[in-house]
């Protein structure tokens, strides 16, 4: 507080008055003390009193795009599992995709000086960050990298996860292989798109945009993609699901259609393999995926100050029987 004090050329009391919307500071005043908190990067520190007597406030922060998703609750509690073998507790927030409620929530958790912070990022606008990291709190972004900082990152193969996918599909004789995936500004979705393109090239399959589809995976959304993709003579004879979600929405869209191609979803799901047929997925484990992001984050609280890194976990296809159809 003294150095924002300082920089905005007015006394402590009146920086703290500024931070805790204490009436009587005149608004140019309180405008130049806002300016030098941005400028220096300052957040008011709830866990003051922890820190005064020298221990951590306890907790780290986890961001993921939504809780409610079966994938990022199996996240959340491998994370939870790392945590608490540290003395931890984890505080999580969703993002909902939205870039502003990400930073919000970062630097929220932030301000109540969390250990450490854990992020599915929703943008690639990350700047907001640096002085957080500068100031000590490692940060760890998770199944997706940072748009425009280096920080450690840990992800999945995305992209030999889909050119595998493809080649399944190849070598059970398909040539019209239909992707639906989530929104391409999404890496994940981007990767596995560039794995799809990459897959069609190494087996010989002509790359055909009409057989791709992507947006954010809605019931009419993947309804109306399946519709158009197994229309007519030259339709998909296979669809690879780009998520754990679009599975889901492609599967009651095929329900109803005439016509069922053969099927590869990437990310595993619940009950996917009760299913009839049962479900062909390329999997990879999640809870490794969350231990190897909160075991990076805690060495970094103990002291690793080693370069970034960048881990990416495996991932393997299983073979059920819905991408095992002949065309």
């Amino acid at each position: 507080m003294s150095d924002v004090a300082r920089l905005a050329g007015v006394s402590i009391k009146t920086v703290s008055r500024v931070v805790n919307d204490e009436p009587a500071v005149h608004p140019d005043t309180a405008e130049r003390v806002m300016a030098a908190i941005e400028q220096l990067g300052f957040r008011r520190n709830l866990g003051a009193r922890n820190l005064r007597r020298g221990s951590t406030t306890g907790t780290i922060g986890l961001i993921v795009e939504d809780v409610g998703n079966p994938f990022y609750s199996e996240l959340n509690r491998a994370v939870e599992r790392i945590a608490t073998s540290f003395g931890r507790q984890v505080l999580t927030g969703s993002s909902e995709e939205n870039s502003d409620r990400e930073r919000e929530l970062v630097l929220e958790f932030c301000a109540r000086r969390v250990d450490g912070i854990l992020v599915v990022p929703a943008g690639l606008q990350h700047g907001y960050l640096v002085p957080e990291m500068r100031a000590g709190t490692p940060v760890v972004f998770i199944d997706r990298p940072a748009g425009d900082i280096v920080a450690d990152t840990v992800l999945v193969d995305n992209l030999g996860g889909t050119i595998e996918a493809v080649t399944h599909l190849a070598r059970h004789g398909h040539r019209r292989i239909a992707f639906l995936g989530d929104s391409p500004d999404i890496f994940t979705a981007a990767e596995r798109l560039r794995g799809f393109r990459e897959g069609c090239v190494r087996n010989g399959i002509t790359y055909d945009e009409a057989l791709v589809s992507m947006g954010t995976p809605t019931p009419d959304a993947i309804g109306n993609a399946v519709k158009r993709l197994l229309d007519g003579p030259d339709a998909a004879t296979a669809v690879i699901a780009g998520n754990n979600r679009v599975a889901v929405h492609l599967l009651r869209a095929l329900a109803h259609a005439e016509r069922r191609p053969a099927m590869v979803g990437f990310d595993d799901f619940e009950l996917a393999d009760l299913l009839n047929p049962p479900v062909t997925v390329v999997a990879h484990d999640v809870s490794a995926l969350g231990h190897a992001a909160a075991e990076l984050l805690f060495a970094r609280v103990q002291g690793d100050q080693s370069p970034p890194r960048k881990v990416v976990l495996p991932v393997h296809l299983v073979a059920r029987g819905s991408g095992e159809v002949a065309p």
